[in-house]
């Protein structure tokens, strides 16, 4: 059997006995739920929180960038997965000297998600359910390619400072399939610091994302004094941000809340 490639070419063969798995992507432990695995979870990120009543029970093994190496050891996992983003190179190094399979994931954008589903589904014995989440995301794409609108969106993600995302982040090719395009089109990093004033007359609109900075409704008047005349709204950070099972859902949030943007742009201006 061929096997399955992860996102650094290493192949990794479908499992022969049940696994002991250590997720350190919150987004992938969601997912690992959704394709029948939560029994076959042994330890998780703090911020793997998705399904909450289902992780309850699944050991804390430290963040994303500071998982505790001796707790992961202490609970013998089979397999480990890990972000090319999210953690640490130093992490999964580490982690490969002592966890018999580390399996690496970088999804870049939206149209990863169904390879993202085959390659756990094929390694841990799940291929229909793979397959069903993969009928799933198909059937969202269609009303993504109906959106003709184009809007350039300035996307925080944090406060003191201002941040942002680039074009060559996961978050941006999502709402890129609406039409809306961050800005600024062209940054050195991912995640810029910028000030707010210097976005006036180039963007459309903002969005203030839930995660990772905990945006509420007290923020908004904030930047509107700001940027006065530009509509800012909040925005579900894990829906755009979230890959995995929870992209299929995010697929659909965002059909809605950008209609919904057209539709209250349209109407302010014919008021």
């Amino acid at each position: 059997m061929s096997g399955f490639v992860d996102a650094v070419g290493v192949t990794h063969q479908p499992v022969a006995a049940a696994p002991r798995i250590v997720s350190l992507v919150p987004s992938i432990t969601e997912l690992l739920c959704d394709l029948g695995l939560s029994a076959s979870l042994a330890g998780r990120t703090g911020f793997c929180i998705h399904p909450r009543e289902t992780l309850r029970a699944v050991p804390k093994v430290g963040g994303t960038k500071d998982v505790d190496l001796e707790h992961v050891r202490a609970l013998a996992p089979t397999h480990v997965i890990v972000n090319i983003d999210e953690n640490t190179r130093e992490t999964a190094e580490a982690l490969a000297a002592f966890v018999p399979h580390v399996i690496v994931t970088h999804p870049l954008g939206p149209l990863d998600n169904p390879p993202l589903f085959r390659l756990l589904g094929g390694i841990f014995g799940r291929t229909a359910q793979a397959e069903s989440l993969c009928r799933d995301f198909e059937l969202a794409l269609p009303a993504v390619r109906a959106h003709r609108d184009v809007e350039r969106v300035l996307y925080l993600i944090w406060r003191e400072p201002w941040m942002t995302v680039s074009r060559d982040t996961y978050i941006a090719r999502m709402l890129a399939l609406y039409g809306w395009q961050t800005w600024p089109a062209d940054a050195s990093v991912r995640y810029p610091a910028l000030s707010l004033a210097d976005s006036q007359g180039h963007v459309d609109r903002v969005l203030l994302s839930s995660e990772p900075y905990p945006f509420r409704e007290r923020h908004l008047d904030e930047v509107r004094a700001a940027l006065p005349g530009i509509p800012v709204t909040l925005i579900d950070g894990e829906m755009v941000s979230w890959y995995g099972s929870r992209a299929i859902r995010g697929l659909r949030y965002l059909d809605h809340y950008t209609a919904d943007a057209v539709r209250t742009r349209i109407s302010v201006h014919a008021d």
